[in-house]
């Protein structure tokens, strides 16, 4: 079942599926074996549909459909299926010679046809894939499914961030991760939006090329689509007294601290009663969703939003406290989420910030394992400040970790006046050859000098770096809190110790520094099973860490893939087409193509582009 979507000008082939992986096993082991089957349900332009399809390919499934305009008639689900006059006793009778049931949008089915469905599952048959929206009426019938026990459900989650890029990186080059960040806040996890956002972007000619990459970048208004204004009708729609000035207020000027002076407070009150605007714990008044405001801005007239719309310096205070409160974590050493939209406002609207504040988001990016997008924050204050030292300094950084150019050099090229070439030693490459200004913030501490929990030591040396290389002798009575646990547990060789470390260390948001400690743990433990958890661990965490590449890490991959797939993926990393490969293996290039697939969806790779930066090729023998 190919699902096409059709256009007064285009068909349009459906993205490649991408991520799922657990929850397609799932739905897959759900009608194996003596399984009854699942029901799978989540919002609309969740990919609900698109994930059951993917899991019955192949096999010998009836499928049926329920449709709103045909609600009112008995069995038309079933139409094709079913005589045209016929009882329920003897649709069952009849349906129960079907093996495997797809049922897709279970919520608009007939009584009739839900019925029918309920007694096949009850009767168990048939094994059934029942697919229903959330937030919408759905017959009885088919809600007894799961609140009678007769089948599972999975309640599908958004899409997480990382595979929303791989899906957006298919095909000749993806956005650049400032670009990913923005549709994934747009369109929270609905991926139909998704398409139809992206599918405007370029319609419209709005992506730019990156400098020197092969990625493409989204600066400016957000296109208002039809699909769009219908999904902020109900803001649109919004009668009560002073609601539309306040949405308007807050979609030009969000976060507006919650002051009679600036808001109507009974129109805001109204509004969050139901769900369209949210205060935060420090009276911040913002819209509930990222989309609202676009929405509004673009509905507004051109003299109402001169009147309304703010200036670059307007935000400046607001941007000084974003800024603070990202360089307040670095220096508490947690590294969480924090919001900061107005950052991202005033890039996504390429009005241009300060390159301050670019290389602290920077920074905060690089300590959470966000490489790409802490180059990307880099380049955005090199665009406003092509000299400035402190974004070129992040920009490098970043580069090392991912393994850019090599291990002992990098050199990036940020976008500005002139094109400038920076060449920097790297971080994190050998004990005798480290960086200065690795974690820090602003300030006279220790901490400013690049140092994260460091008690003593130079400005020139970062002694947390040698225990993410495996030398924490260097590093004794140098550093406090986890990441002076990380030293000892590594110095005694302890295993479970280092699983804390690393644990507390993901807890703060560290995420490349955890994978590292569970690497470094997977070694140490002397339990195999103990030794596998840890290395899992850390693979899962390294392939949200956006290429990371660092000593800790090397030769971390490959292990979760299977002889043969390495053996494949080693291959093709080293220039082998699918054709060369299965001439060499005696394979068929379908069973190649396979491995390949189910390899990038292990290793987090997009295409097999990405290889060379995953695997570590052999060393070549001389003749």
């Amino acid at each position: 079942m190919t699902i096409f979507e059709r256009d007064a000008k285009t068909v349009q082939p459906p993205w490649p599926f991408t991520g799922r992986e657990d929850e397609l096993e799932l739905v897959r082991g759900s009608v194996s074996g003596g399984r009854q089957g699942i029901v799978v349900t989540g919002p609309a332009g969740r990919g609900k549909t698109r994930l059951v399809t993917e899991a019955v390919r192949g096999t010998d499934c009836v499928r049926v459909v329920g449709t709103p305009e045909t609600r009112g008639i008995p069995f038309a689900a079933f139409a094709h299926l079913l005589p045209e006059t016929v009882s329920l006793h003897r649709a069952v009778q009849l349906m129960s010679s079907v093996r495997l049931l797809l049922v897709d949008d279970a919520h608009l089915l007939d009584d009739a046809s839900a019925a029918l469905v309920h007694q096949l599952a009850a009767h168990g048959r048939t094994r059934l894939l029942v697919v229903a929206t959330e937030g919408t009426r759905t017959p009885t019938a088919i809600s007894r499914l799961w609140t009678g026990e007769l089948l599972p459900r999975l309640a599908l989650e958004p899409l997480p961030r990382e595979e929303t890029a791989r899906l957006l990186a298919a095909g000749a080059g993806g956005p650049e991760p400032l670009t990913v960040n923005r549709l994934y806040r747009l369109c929270q996890g609905d991926l139909r939006l998704l398409r139809e956002l992206v599918d405007a972007v370029r319609e419209r000619g709005l992506p730019r090329r990156v400098p020197d990459s092969a990625e493409w970048e989204w600066r400016g208004p957000v296109p208002i689509t039809a699909s769009v204004r219908e999904r902020a009708a109900h803001l649109l729609d919004r009668t009560g007294p002073g609601e539309r000035e306040t949405l308007d207020r807050l979609a030009f000027g969000e976060p507006l601290a919650v002051d009679a002076d600036t808001l109507d407070l009974d129109a805001l009150e109204a509004l969050e009663a139901d769900g369209l605007v949210h205060v935060d714990e420090q009276g911040a008044a913002r819209l509930a969703h990222p989309l609202h405001g676009p929405v509004l801005r673009a509905a507004a007239g051109r003299l109402r939003a001169r009147r309304l719309a703010g200036t670059p310096d307007g935000c400046a205070a607001a941007l000084e406290t974003e800024t603070a409160t990202l360089m307040r974590a670095i220096a508490e050493t947690d590294v969480r989420a924090v919001p900061a939209p107005v950052g991202e406002w005033l890039v996504a609207e390429r009005t241009g910030i300060p390159a301050r504040h670019a290389a602290v988001r920077a920074r905060f990016a690089r300590l959470r394992g966000e490489l790409r997008e802490a180059a990307a924050w880099a380049r955005e204050g090199l665009r406003t400040s092509p000299g400035d030292p402190s974004c070129h300094r992040e920009l490098a950084l970043a580069a090392a970790q991912s393994g850019a150019t090599g291990t002992d050099r990098v050199e990036g090229r940020p976008a500005g006046a002139g094109g400038v070439r920076l060449t920097v030693s790297a971080a994190v490459t050998s004990p005798s050859r480290r960086t200065a200004n690795s974690p820090h913030t602003a300030g006279g501490s220790a901490a400013a000098r690049g140092h994260l929990g460091v008690t003593s030591g130079t400005a020139d040396e970062d002694p947390y770096d040698a225990v993410r290389l495996g030398a924490p002798d260097r590093a004794v009575g140098r550093l406090t809190g986890v990441f002076a646990a990380h030293a000892e547990a590594l110095a005694r060789g302890d295993g479970p110790a280092l699983d804390r470390a690393a644990q507390t260390l993901e807890e703060r948001g560290f995420l490349l520094f955890a994978a590292e400690a569970y690497a470094q743990a997977a070694g140490a433990h002397r339990d195999p099973s103990a030794a596998r958890t840890s290395r899992t661990r850390a693979v899962a965490l390294a392939r949200r860490c956006q290429g990371a590449r660092t000593p800790a890490l090397s030769g971390l991959v490959l292990g979760e893939l299977t002889a043969r797939q390495r053996q494949i993926v080693t291959l093709a990393a080293a220039g082998l087409s699918n054709r060369q490969i299965a001439e060499k293996l005696t394979l068929s290039i379908r069973t190649v193509g396979n491995h390949l697939y189910s390899a990038y969806a292990r290793l987090g790779a997009s295409d097999r582009d990405a290889l060379p930066c995953l695997v570590e090729l052999p060393e070549a023998q001389p003749a």
